[in-house]
């Protein structure tokens, strides 16, 4: 077992009690990422209420939006370096409000603070998702890290399915938009104060004098490792079908190109998260247990690029209404073996820094590759109001290729299972 990086607020920790202090500061970190991943998704079922209040069109609306992902992929990096020298009990607790403040800035209704407030919203939720994996990576086995990786992303995407799930009928039923983000930002005022009292110390070495030389040298060793880059390009590659091509284009696709109407079309579109909340739990459980990472990216890959081909290309009726998408949203629970991966190759002082890394590269693809996909659509459709099902195939080719290419990646990885290392390990007291 890993070395705790938490001590208790009171005397010294035994090993149990340091394993449940540790498991409760993991749980407060989930929280806040389920937290900021409902605060993430909340504006899609809103979208007429936000233009109207802020008097921009829809695409106006959109690029408000979509400063939180400006915040979020370039933090990655910040919120990694920092974990690594400060701990989670020193950087979480200000994370929080910061969304907090965000959220609240993102309810005045002016487009000028929305726009802040949004991009405060992405810098401060990063700090939820890299702050959990360093907590469970520092404080739990090394045969459960898979897991619990999965199990906090599995916290992110109840959130994100909460978001749209539990708001929109709430916006639906009369609850004005501004009252939802009020309520919100005060959300995360309120899991700072938690944060700040629950989250134990941190029992962290002392930093260095130069802190930028000290990050820069964490950052070369961690990018000049190509297994990292390989493990952000493979999770990356896995994600944007679930990003870009579900939760953007997902429900017009089903409309336009199969003829269901909205409902029906948002609960098959809504699938595919649900699928995340299994698989990334399940796949790191697997993975674990088998003591391998590879052949569980590699199934994934394989399952995924066979669904979202028949999705693309098959019938419709071919399999109960609900299944595929399920299933697709399974197997792109994969995308997060490589987050554990990455810690395993990297030194384990730079575990922080190795995340936000991987990070950094998986939500860059998606912010580069939203526009590059819509404007994709817009020029195969050649700009009509309503696309047609040849439109979507079309254009949504590339994302196939793109997972063809992760499971080719993936085959260039390194095994760091627990399996391989014990074999290494016994190999060299032999030797």
């Amino acid at each position: 077992m890993g070395a705790p990086a938490t001590t208790a607020l009171i005397g010294k920790p035994t090993a149990h009690t340091g394993i449940r202090m540790a498991t409760v500061a993991w749980l407060l970190a989930a929280v806040y990422y389920f937290y900021q991943y409902a605060l993430r998704s909340a504006p899609a079922v809103m979208m007429p209420q936000l233009s109207e209040a802020f008097g921009l069109s829809a695409l106006g609306v959109a690029s408000i939006v979509g400063l939180f992902y400006y915040g979020y992929s370039p933090f990655s990096l910040v919120a990694g370096a920092a974990m690594d020298r400060l701990g989670p009990r020193r950087l979480l607790p200000a994370a929080a409000v910061v969304v907090g403040l965000g959220a609240l800035l993102f309810a005045t209704g002016s487009p000028a603070a929305a726009s802040i407030g949004r991009f405060l919203q992405g810098a401060g939720g990063v700090f939820a998702l890299v702050g959990a994996i360093y907590i469970a990576t520092k404080n739990f086995p090394a045969s459960v890290a898979a897991t619990l990786i999965g199990a906090t992303q599995m916290f992110g995407m109840a959130g994100g399915s909460a978001g749209q799930f539990v708001v929109g009928p709430l916006i639906g039923g009369g609850m004005a938009w501004s009252s939802f983000w009020v309520g919100m930002g005060i959300s995360g005022l309120l899991i700072g104060g938690l944060l700040f009292l629950l989250l134990p110390k941190d029992e962290m070495p002392r930093p260095p004098d130069n802190w930028l030389k000290s990050a820069n040298a964490a950052f070369a060793v961690v990018f000049k490792n190509p297994q990292s880059i390989l493990c952000g390009l493979i999770s990356g590659l896995l994600f944007i079908p679930t990003t870009i091509a579900d939760m953007i284009w997902g429900v017009r696709f089903l409309q336009e190109g199969h003829g269901f109407d909205y409902g029906e079309a948002v609960m098959r579109s809504a699938t595919v998260p649900l699928g995340w909340i299994i698989g990334c739990p399940l796949l790191g459980f697997i993975s674990d247990r088998i003591g391998r990472r590879k052949p569980v990216i590699i199934t994934g890959a394989i399952v995924l690029l066979a669904c979202m081909a028949w999705i693309l290309y098959g019938r419709t009726d071919a399999f109960p209404p609900y299944l595929l998408g399920l299933v697709a949203g399974t197997a792109s629970g994969a995308a997060m073996i490589p987050y554990t991966i990455i810690k395993e190759a990297n030194p384990p002082q730079y575990g922080g820094t190795a995340t936000g890394v991987i990070n950094f590269i998986n939500f860059t693809f998606s912010a580069l590759l939203g526009p590059v996909f819509a404007g994709l659509l817009h020029r195969i459709s050649g700009g009509a109001a309503q696309m047609e099902l040849a439109h979507y195939q079309a254009a949504f080719v590339p994302l196939l290729v793109g997972v063809a290419i992760a499971l080719v990646l993936a085959l260039m990885l390194k095994e760091t299972g627990t399996a391989v290392r014990g074999q290494a390990a016994g190999a060299r007291r032999r030797s």
